[in-house]
């Protein structure tokens, strides 16, 4: 009878353990497919960068990292938020992945959705970025913004300020999207 019983529990406990294996797996599986698309979203934005705003590419190459969000949604009527998620890229590698949230509020009414970038042109300003929780544009993140995406300029490659960031979208550059007040926090995809 001892045995039987011993037996009951070692097959029970064996079960519960595959049953949260199988559960873990899952969950990793569905965590690594939001990870790809986002990757291949990244992966467009970057292209489209590079293809359609001038100086991009050098801009790129100049810096030590880029966080690209893909797809930032914004809305409002009175209040109003936009949200995104994308990653980090060092040396054309993803290292992390965030997500950007920004709230308002005042007279507006309307949607749009954009994309923008972050070029981190020092390692010191990568390092703080990384190191940071919930990290603020305009607050803790100084970020020159290139004028409407239409072209970076010398001004924009020797800016003071150690991040350049640039919002555009598949039509070209978006009139008044503003990175201000954006914060940006790390994610498990």
């Amino acid at each position: 009878m001892a045995s039987s019983l011993f037996s009951r529990r070692a097959a029970f406990g064996l079960f519960g353990v595959a049953a949260l294996a199988l559960a873990g797996c899952n969950s990793v599986s569905g965590s690594a497919q939001r990870a790809a698309t986002i990757d291949a979203r990244v992966d467009a934005a970057l292209e489209f960068l590079k293809s359609d705003v001038p100086g991009s590419a050098e801009l790129l190459d100049k810096s030590v990292g880029v966080l690209v969000m893909p797809l930032q949604t914004e809305a409002s009527l009175g209040f109003g938020g936009s949200y995104g998620r994308g990653a980090l890229r060092v040396n054309g590698i993803t290292v992390d992945y965030y997500q950007a949230v920004e709230g308002s509020f005042g007279v507006q009414v309307g949607a749009q959705q954009y994309a923008h970038a972050l070029f981190f042109m020092t390692e010191e300003a990568l390092t703080n970025f990384r190191n940071g929780l919930g990290l603020t544009a305009g607050g803790d993140l100084k970020v020159t913004m290139a004028d409407n995406a239409q072209e970076i300029t010398a001004q924009t490659l020797t800016a003071i300020d150690p991040v350049v960031g640039i919002t555009f979208g598949q039509a070209g550059a978006i009139a008044g999207a503003s990175l201000d007040g954006t914060v940006y926090s790390r994610i498990i995809p």
